[in-house]
């Protein structure tokens, strides 16, 4: 029950096929409201794929870098409004109305993209699909996470960590069956809106969490939703702990209502919380993943797969095993625990980018040579770039590339053999004809954002690596901490000051990706993520506590008593007092 301590170690995956199968209402609420990751998965991955298709169709974003950057960061930006407003929406209005909100938001941003005649309705549409995800991201895990007894509270919210894997693969697949489809990334973009019309009606059917009724003072509602989630053994213990918990907020305050942020910073185990928190949340961004999520398909391309269809379908094996890892991550988080998860995801998460920025090091300084043979026969379709170097000047692919409006014709022989450098503009024809057209009418491959290289295949060893090692723990547990580390009272207020942390950071990562990329090089990009991730590691094993098997209303206890917990492989004393004193 809520009121101790489990022994989940060796039984919380089972404990939650047996409580679906005893109580499929739990189970009910946690997908229903798990459709919200599903959003979030959903718009993160599908715009990787349709960005291929919105520079074929509007020029000026296979231009510009920086609207490309915008299209996919815009969203973000709206993200970090929505989960602002999210936070204070969550403590006014409560968690059922907040998704429902969400929902209605995203609908309207999955219409305006699927309709956008110019890039500026487009990116209009993407902030409301922003402001969508936003609310949902932290409303969803909260929701789930005051819905669920303590045992399986891990296992539970570690379903929406799913969902948003599930969302992502679910886009890779959109994305590969409007390939040959008129309108290709209108339908990927404009299909967003149906998962969030499912979840709208779902909703409509639910009740509101127990715990933010219950400090609205609507205990009869709380307690009639409290029978239905717990065992009548179970129950009554719930609903004292409950009690409890928002007499002390009174006593404290003189008010279980009015929210003071002053108070807030001022209080020792919100401060210790939200350092957890929020840390969590930023070091999840700044390890890369979005930029694995939103630019697979570019990362694909960078590592010298020329085709769009090709990086779609190897990007769509990276979200597989995304969305493997979450499946991992909800046998393990109550049988190894949140803090330890963390730990093994990150020291692979270093290896992995480790690999990466090796090989992108590899395929940059040794890429095919640019010849001045191959080029003139292409006569009139010559980059000026090319044409404008010195005599004894020698180019490579690599170089080409970097040139004004350029792109490589790989060799017709081998693609590791001296290829041609062209113009890249699809607009200028001859004979009706493209240069990207002309030089794949020969047999060649044509190459605008990365090189031919016989390593590109040991770069998505290394992405499938990052993946596997990422998702299962700094993936999910990032969430699952901040659905339960806060005090009830705070609990809307500071999931939203993490989850609006989260947000900006990711958009400081997909805004500035590509032009890292373009002015340090991809390999330098990813050993700064490496970099970052040993940061991570370190702030994991000092500045985040293990929360498994503890009731909500027991972890604020547990921050009064201690802020760090440096050897995280040995058992929390109190814990072991507790499990003692059942016995």
């Amino acid at each position: 029950m809520e009121g101790g301590i489990h022994p989940t170690e060796a039984s919380a995956f089972r404990d939650c096929f047996s409580l679906a199968w005893r109580n499929p209402y739990v189970l009910r609420l946690a997908f229903s409201a798990g459709i919200g990751g599903l959003l979030f998965g959903y718009d993160t991955g599908v715009i990787s794929g349709a960005l291929l298709y919105i520079r074929d169709d509007f020029q000026a974003v296979d231009k510009k870098t920086v609207l490309q950057e915008s299209i996919v960061s815009m969203a973000v930006a709206g993200a970090i409004i929505g989960a602002a407003v999210g936070g204070w929406l969550n403590d006014r209005y409560g968690r059922r109305f907040a998704l429902l909100f969400a929902d209605f938001l995203f609908f309207i941003g999955a219409v305006l993209m699927a309709a956008a005649p110019n890039p500026s309705v487009l990116i209009m549409g993407r902030i409301f699909v922003g402001f969508g995800v936003g609310m949902a991201s932290m409303t969803a895990p909260l929701y789930i996470s005051e819905a669920s007894p303590a045992k399986v509270r891990g296992a539970l919210v570690s379903t929406n960590g799913f969902l948003i894997t599930g969302g992502q693969f679910l886009s890779y697949l959109i994305n590969l069956a409007f390939t040959k489809v008129p309108g290709t990334w209108r339908w990927m973009l404009g299909v967003a809106g149906v998962p969030a019309l499912v979840q709208f009606v779902l909703m409509l059917a639910l009740p509101e969490s127990p715990r933010w009724l219950y400090r609205k003072g609507r205990e009869e509602e709380a307690i009639t939703i409290l029978r239905k989630i717990y065992s009548a053994e179970d129950v009554e213990a719930e609903i004292e702990a409950l009690k409890e918990s928002i007499e002390k907020e009174v006593e404290e305050t003189g008010s279980s209502e009015k929210i003071d942020l002053i108070q807030l910073m001022k209080t020792k185990t919100v401060r210790r919380g939200l350092i957890a928190g929020v840390g969590l949340q930023v070091f999840q961004q700044f390890v890369g993943i979005n930029t694995v999520m939103y630019y697979s398909p570019t990362i694909v391309q960078l590592a010298g797969i020329a085709s769009n269809q090709t990086a779609l379908l190897l990007s769509l094996v990276t979200a597989g095993l995304n969305a493997l890892g979450s499946i991992v991550s909800i046998y393990f988080i109550d049988r190894t625990g949140r803090k330890k998860l963390l730990v093994l995801s990150l020291i692979g998460v270093i290896l992995s980018l480790g690999l990466l920025s090796a090989v992108f090091q590899e395929t940059t300084t040794h890429s095919p040579p640019v010849s001045g043979v191959e080029t003139a026969r292409f006569g009139n379709f010559t980059c000026s770039a090319f044409e404008s170097r010195g005599p004894s000047t020698n180019w490579d692919c690599m170089r080409c590339l970097k040139g004004s409006d350029c792109g490589f014709c790989a060799s017709s022989v081998d693609k590791l053999l001296p290829g041609a450098c062209l113009l890249s503009d699809t607009s200028f024809k001859i004979g009706g004809k493209t240069v990207k057209q002309t030089c794949q009418g020969e047999g060649r491959l044509w190459y605008t954002r990365g090189c031919p290289s016989k390593l590109g295949w040991l770069a998505l060893v290394g992405l499938a690596l990052y993946i596997i090692f990422f998702s299962p723990g700094m993936g999910t547990v990032p969430w699952i901490v901040n659905s339960e580390i806060y005090p009830l009272r705070f609990r809307g207020v500071c999931g939203g000051i993490a989850a609006t942390a989260n947000w900006i950071s990711n958009l400081i990562v997909a805004q500035s990706f590509l032009s890292l990329t373009e002015a340090i090089g991809t390999s330098w990009t990813f050993l700064g993520f490496g970099v970052i991730s040993v940061v991570a590691l370190l702030f994991v094993l000092v500045c985040v506590p293990e929360t498994k098997g503890l009731p909500i209303e027991d972890v604020e206890k547990m921050l009064e008593e201690r802020a760090f917990h440096l050897k995280f492989w040995v058992k929390r004393p109190s814990q072991v007092v507790k499990k003692n004193s059942e016995v």
